[in-house]
């Protein structure tokens, strides 16, 4: 499988990772991991940064398909095959149909910066 090939799946799996995690049939341990997984992808910081050469790349490019990876290993097969056909209907173009899919994420951001910037001053 080619690098393009993978980098396509992983697009296909994040909403389907994203989608078992709503699921009632995926197991709890799946869930947890699937809300891990999810949240790093969606989370604009990285373990490693982006700014530091090589290495600051390395966490996109090992551990996030390393953990989607995982999670889908804990999955069961029917309950991905429901999720993953689920998962096409919610991209237009390359993008997530609706926007405010991100706004969790966005919304936990602002607390954490709230928290520090209240620490600070």
């Amino acid at each position: 499988m080619t690098l393009k090939e993978r980098a396509a799946n992983l697009k296909r799996d994040i909403p389907a990772v994203f989608l078992a995690l709503k699921s009632k049939k995926t197991p709890l341990f799946a869930k947890i991991l699937a809300a891990v997984t999810v949240a790093y992808a969606l989370s604009p910081i990285d373990l490693i940064p982006d700014f530091i050469p090589v290495l600051g790349y390395l966490d996109d490019v090992l551990l996030l398909p390393g953990l989607v990876a995982l999670t889908l290993r804990l999955i069961p097969q029917e309950v991905l095959a429901e999720c993953r056909e689920k998962a096409q209907g919610m991209w237009q173009g390359g993008r997530p149909k609706k926007w405010y899919y991100a706004l969790p994420i966005l919304i936990f951001w602002c607390l954490v910066l709230l928290v520090i910037l209240k620490g600070i001053f």
